[in-house]
């Protein structure tokens, strides 16, 4: 590692996990330790530093990801806190885009949860190194090699133990570090900052001599200097096993794990070693790739002498500054009052302030440098995802992708005065959150707000309430369907305008068949330039997209469908853009109404994790919701139902299952794909949105 770069010493890290495995908790002592706080939060009490909106203080859940910088010795960890709800799998993703490493927060009771895969798998596909830190193993039921042996099954990873726990339950008193070989306690009067280190007991020799001998097996795989040790029986130092297991986690090819209890500040501190130990520093990962303006790739290194280009992965409004936006610089530097290019606007913006941030506290800084996160105050038109680069540069780096919101309610102002306001507050949020979005209904002029699922929808509408001081109805949640074709049809549009004054003249022959799943609305060309000229197939285009935007059932808007202009004929005279315009959209009108157009609803993918006495009843439930069960694990004494289910079903599904299972059992629900709705459903479906 080069000492002399000081990148090296600079981790960019997310820690990430299932909801309640107390990822807050142990962010909270990491800030501890690493002396930015002085005072111990807590998620129960309401006073963690980075739970900083007044919900997440509340629901004792991390909602928005802060982003803090700590040192430790004589490293700089830049912390993104993401959230474990999977209704926020997006701010997750978005986290994922910017980090160089992951710490996994596993609970050692609940060991692999549903959602804990979600994000691994998310991580595995941005390829990030991870280290995972078993948690709450001073709780009733925990098992640190149960967890190890989830890692290993659940999320295909090849986990290895680097601490072992002394004692479980409430007789967990500390850790055994395999690399060193010594048993560490953490003394309860100082909150754990003074560490003991003791000799391995006795009784936990053979143990712990086993594990170490696992992990110099699976390091020897992948290191031949440790192999050749190994295999001629010589002592292999602790730094060499650091250096070897550094190199295999880079690699994806092993995931350290180690183990405590951040609640009674057992085993943080070795953590962080092994943050600084075994994650990546922005020079161990590949440099940046952007496209520059034809699309040719371009690469950035992560130096300062290169041209400065970072992505904006967050928005926040902040009470005190307004608007800031999250940036990770990936090369060059970013100075105060630096005018910077944002090439997927095509805007200029200027830095007039440059902060770095400690959860909710703020510190002024001149620059910030290649590798580093911070916030940017007042930006005009920079939104997630948008790239910065230096100006008179254009990179483009790649864009943060966001699903589309499956779940809807209505809400209207309930005064004339407070149509501003909510208004405002709607704007705001949309700002901060991509995967909220507003739009009004055609039929009933109400505003309808969408989101990723029912805690999505309840917190914007309690932020409206609480921040933005709004009084507002609120509709019951509704479900985001879609429209689609089940076969090929064509049609033609003629669109001529005689006697107005200006004649105009437009015809086109279209064809609509149905897409491949997932391929969004497509729209493709066969006719030359002589049949139609250029300049007209653009505007046949926007005219096709536009007329797809709401489908002849009901009016959602149309997925999965392929438009391809097959013929049609133009008039060197009348012909205008428009009219090719209205042409184009009224024959993809006639063309989709013929090709036997369906409904489709959003199914989610659900695990509901049950004691064993309430299986049948759990089943028998989700039956009567149309849903399709695809297996049931068993688990200690628990059972695992992996099922899917309509949304339009699970509307109050939590309320369901506590009275089906005396408030025992849980469940976490995520989107999985729009799938076509039965004849008979979709025909009352239509009855009510018509209010026929």
């Amino acid at each position: 590692m080069g000492d002399s770069d000081p990148l090296s010493r600079v981790r960019n890290i997310g820690i990430m996990a299932h909801i309640d495995a107390g990822k807050t908790t142990t962010t909270e002592r990491v800030l501890y330790y690493t002396g930015r706080s002085h005072k111990i939060g807590e998620v129960h009490d309401g006073t963690a530093v980075m739970d900083w909106m007044e919900q997440e203080q509340e629901r004792g859940i991390t909602i928005t990801s802060a982003a803090t910088t700590c040192a430790w010795k004589d490293f700089q960890i830049n912390i993104i806190d993401t959230p474990g709800h999977v209704d926020f799998t997006v701010e997750v993703e978005r986290c994922l885009r910017v980090l160089d490493g992951v710490v996994a927060v596993f609970c050692a009771v609940g060991g692999v949860e549903p959602q804990s895969e979600t994000v691994w798998r998310q991580a595995d596909h941005y390829r990030i190194p991870r280290l995972a830190f078993v948690n709450k193993m001073d709780r009733i039921g925990a098992s640190f090699q149960r967890c190890l042996e989830q890692i290993e099954s659940r999320l295909g990873a090849s986990p290895v133990a680097l601490t072992l726990p002394v004692g479980a339950e409430d007789t967990f008193e500390g850790i055994i570090d395999l690399v060193e070989q010594k048993m560490l306690t953490f003394d309860e009067d100082s909150k754990g900052q003074l560490i003991n280190e003791h000799p391995i007991p006795d009784a936990l020799i053979e143990e712990s001599s086993a594990a170490r001998v696992a992990l110099i097996e699976k390091l020897a795989d992948f290191d031949e200097g440790v192999m050749e040790k190994y295999l001629n029986d010589q002592e292999i130092a602790p730094g060499e096993i650091r250096d070897a297991l550094r190199q295999a986690t880079l690699k994806l090819n092993l995931v350290p794990v180690l183990c405590g209890s951040a609640f009674k500040n057992k085993g943080v501190q070795p953590l962080l070693d092994a943050i600084t130990w075994y994650l990546p520093s922005p020079v161990d990962v590949p440099p940046v790739e952007g496209m520059d303006k034809d699309g040719a790739p371009l690469i950035r290194k992560p130096v300062r002498s290169e041209t400065f280009c970072g992505l904006v992965f967050k928005l926040q409004s902040d009470p005190y500054v307004g608007h800031l936006s999250f940036i990770r610089v990936y090369s060059g530097s970013l100075k105060l009052g630096d005018k910077v290019f944002n090439p997927s606007k095509r805007k200029t913006e200027k830095i007039s302030k440059l902060i770095k941030l400690h959860a909710n506290k703020r510190e002024e800084v001149d620059q910030i440098g290649p590798g580093d996160i911070g916030a940017l105050v007042g930006l005009k038109f920079t939104r997630t995802g948008d790239t910065l680069c230096a100006n008179g540069d254009f990179i483009l780096l790649e864009a943060i992708e966001f699903p589309e919101p499956v779940i809807g309610i209505a809400i209207e102002p309930k005064t004339k005065a407070d149509e501003g306001v909510l208004a405002e507050g709607l704007e705001k949020i949309a700002w901060e959150d991509p995967s909220f979005k507003i739009s009004s209904s055609e039929e009933t002029g109400q505003t309808i707000i969408s989101g990723m699922g029912e805690l999505h929808l309840e917190i914007i509408v309690d932020r409206l309430i609480r921040e933005f001081k709004v009084k507002a109805n609120v509709g019951k949640p509704q479900v985001a369907y879609r429209e689609t074709i089940t076969k090929t049809a064509q049609a033609e549009g003629r669109f001529e305008a005689i006697g107005t004054g200006k004649e105009q003249y437009g015809h086109v022959e279209l064809e609509v068949a149905p897409g491949e799943k997932g391929s969004g609305k497509l729209f493709l060309s066969q006719v030359d330039e002589k049949q139609i000229p250029a300049q007209f197939i653009e505007a046949i285009k926007r005219g096709v997209l536009d007329s797809l935007d709401s489908g002849p059932i009901v009016g959602y808007p149309m997925m999965d469908v392929a438009v391809t202009l097959v013929g049609g004929s133009f008039d060197e005279e009348k012909s205008t853009e428009m009219a090719f315009g209205v042409a184009g959209t009224m024959a993809c009108r006639k063309a989709v109404g013929q090709a036997e157009p369906v409904l489709m609803e959003p199914i989610m993918n659900l695990d509901v994790v049950t004691p064993e006495e309430y299986l049948g009843d759990v089943i028998n439930d989700l039956n009567k919701k149309r849903a399709q069960v695809n297996g049931v694990d068993a688990e200690q004494n628990r059972q695992v139902v992996h099922a899917k289910a309509p949304l339009a079903e699970l509307f109050g599904y939590s309320t369901d299952l506590r009275s089906a299972t005396q408030g025992r059992a849980t469940f976490t629900m995520m989107f999985s794909d729009f799938a076509m709705i039965p004849a008979k459903s979709a025909e009352a479906i239509i009855h009510k949105i018509k209010g026929v």
